[in-house]
């Protein structure tokens, strides 16, 4: 077994265990400021850097979370205490990952739709951090539903990005988070985003296929099949979980090992049951875990607002989501449980 193999099977061994998921804090610069301000929160690099030592350094968060996607500027950061933060998560049994698309940019002669960039430099990159403790990566592509779109060519591209992604994650013994996000801005139906979603997980599973991905060693980050929030029929946890579940079984090989979903601007409490409703269903080949930031994050960071005097508190809200979310990733979940969890 090659050094690269060795490493892959190291890491999806440790992130796809029954039970436990991944916190998505690689919030961008500019996303976190935006969260930071709507609280009234100054964004500097000293805030953001404490933000995420309160969550990394809650007591027990090992129990349900198995790995953390860093944002560079985390990465290259030390905490309070001059640890790094790759070794303080390595310290407590859980591995980094890091962000290593640059964003998007338009996607030329579409109407509005976008592509990712960050292909250009990525084995350098990659190599890089690696070697500042880095096991798992994420790139992140996106597609809005309108009439008259996705359309065929932004799928077929966005599809291509991360496949390309992902072949240079593996060559570097990185285990690749592909993550196609289907955005629930709009007014769609739960029936149109099934036909969406299954045409891009289609094409992605196609273009990994042709790059010559190994799918053992790949973690799958979707949207989960749901209606947009503009839309008039809001679907139930059951229906979201059935037809979530029907379409990853007409796209997604058994051989993928875990599918951590993320939360994309769903309420925390109805991405946890939307999750739980999945691991009703009997027979799923895949683990199926979570991989949020503002559904796990959410009531922690307004409970923190800044002040250290309130971390205490803010990492136990967080440490209760965790759990919530742990337990709906094997269908133990009941909307009983949500008491206490969201600040006063």
């Amino acid at each position: 077994m090659n050094n690269q193999i060795k490493d892959l099977e190291t890491t999806i061994n440790h992130l796809a265990k029954k039970g436990k998921g991944i916190l998505a804090a690689d919030e961008s610069i500019g996303t976190i400021t935006k969260r930071f301000e709507a609280l009234g929160i100054p964004s500097t690099e000293d805030t953001r850097r404490a933000y995420r030592e309160m969550l990394m350094t809650t007591p027990h968060l090992s129990d349900y979370v198995g790995g953390v996607i860093l944002f560079e500027e985390t990465l290259n950061q030390t905490t309070s205490t001059g640890q790094k933060f790759a070794d303080l998560l390595k310290s407590n049994n859980i591995l980094a990952g890091i962000k290593v698309d640059k964003g998007l940019i338009p996607l030329l002669n579409t109407k509005d739709e976008q592509s990712t960039q960050g292909l250009d430099g990525l084995d350098e990159r990659l190599k890089e951090y690696k070697a500042k403790g880095a096991s798992f990566a994420k790139w992140r592509a996106v597609y809005s539903i309108t009439e008259n779109t996705p359309s065929t060519f932004a799928i077929k591209m966005n599809a291509s990005g991360l496949a390309q992604y992902a072949a240079i994650c593996q060559a570097n013994g990185i285990v690749p988070i592909v993550e196609p996000e289907i955005l629930i801005d709009s007014d769609h139906t739960i029936e149109r985003c099934a036909e969406v979603t299954e045409q891009v997980l289609h094409a992605v599973f196609h273009a990994l296929y042709k790059h010559k991905v190994k799918l053992e060693y790949i973690i799958l980050k979707p949207s989960m099949v749901i209606n947009g929030k503009k839309c008039s029929a809001k679907a139930t946890a059951e229906q979201v979980g059935k037809e979530t579940v029907k379409i990853l079984r007409r796209t997604v090989p058994a051989a993928v090992p875990t599918i951590n979903f993320l939360s994309g601007g769903q309420s925390c409490e109805e991405a946890t049951a939307n999750l739980n409703a999945m691991n009703l269903l009997p027979g799923n080949p895949w683990n199926l875990s979570f991989s949020y930031a503002r559904a796990l994050q959410d009531y922690s960071m307004k409970t923190w607002k800044g002040d250290s005097k309130n971390v205490a508190a803010a990492q136990k809200i967080f440490l209760q989501r965790a759990h919530l979310n742990s337990l709906a990733s094997t269908g133990k979940y009941t909307p009983a449980l949500e008491k206490e969890t969201s600040p006063a």
